[in-house]
């Protein structure tokens, strides 16, 4: 069984389970392996808050967007944005995001200059640029704080599709001035552009615009710390994203650039041992559904 197979057969199982069997559909309604809720709600711990559902509307990825003939993105069982949603929000909606911040090893526990999170924020490099990077999540703090930013870049079961990924757009190398401070980052994209043969799980590309709009937005390289969270998986493909991932770590440790990654079953594992008792319903929906 692959990596992506697993993950699918694991949130199927979890859907029948929960007496979501005949509620599920295929990707185009009635063609298609049927993988996706009848209804996005039936695909999330809790509704989406309006605040963060205007966020995916005004997002590029048409996430929460259905139609008679396609269902949304999101409600997928097997959606990184159903996931990402699924064990963020509820900190948004509970007013308690110094204590995700924290459990992500973003921040320190007393850390008290968190002002709001949003999902699918889009941060603009130069207006040249093809598009603008969606980050997944952005949590911000207020001007006091010496790290304005904490973002993260959520993967599910992408890395372990067969759809693949693009390397790095050329256009993105022609401004000397946004590479002047990251020449390690700069030598890996010009690898990459415009096709990526060094990394087959991670998507090296876009978490390299993603740094590239946080520098531009936050005011520089060490104003921002960058979260690439990841579902682990069984077999060799899991090792291999593992390793890719600690390559481009390496990377961008010598342009003193705060990246680091993490599992979510680590997340899970952490917020369970913590939070069980006061958070039971919350706990018992994540582990039992995503570990």
């Amino acid at each position: 069984m692959t990596g992506y197979e697993f993950i699918l057969q694991k949130q199927l199982q979890w859907a029948y389970n929960n007496d979501l069997g005949d509620k599920l559909i295929g990707s185009a309604v009635v063609r298609g392996r049927q993988i996706y809720t009848k209804e996005l709600e039936f695909n999330l711990f809790q509704p989406l808050l309006e605040d963060v559902q205007d966020n995916f509307s005004l997002a590029d990825g048409n996430e929460i967007i259905e139609d008679e003939g396609h269902a949304a993105k999101m409600s997928a069982l097997h959606s990184s944005s159903a996931l990402c949603v699924n064990v963020f929000q509820y900190w948004l909606r509970t007013n308690r995001l110094n204590e995700i911040a924290y459990m992500c090893g973003l921040c320190d526990e007393s850390n008290e200059y968190i002002e709001s999170m949003q999902f699918e924020k889009r941060l603009s490099i130069q207006k040249r640029f093809p598009r603008c990077p969606n980050i997944d999540v952005v949590i911000e703090n207020n001007t006091d704080a010496k790290i304005k930013a904490y973002a993260i870049e959520s993967k599910f079961s992408e890395p372990y599709s067969n759809r693949g990924h693009g390397g790095l757009n050329p256009k993105y190398l022609q401004d000397e001035e946004v590479w002047s401070d990251i020449p390690k980052i700069l030598e890996l994209s010009k690898d990459i552009s415009p096709d990526d043969k060094q990394f087959k799980y991670l998507h090296a590309a876009q978490l390299i615009k993603h740094i590239l709009a946080l520098k531009k937005n936050y005011g520089g390289k060490t104003n921002f710390r960058l979260l690439y969270i990841w579902y682990d998986t069984i077999g060799d493909e899991s090792f291999r994203h593992g390793d890719e991932i600690a390559r481009f770590f390496e990377i961008t440790k010598q342009d003193n650039i705060l990246f680091h990654s993490l599992t979510y079953q680590e997340l899970i594992v952490r917020m369970a041992n913590r939070f069980r008792e006061s958070d039971k319903e919350y706990i018992e929906y994540i582990t039992g559904r995503y570990l």
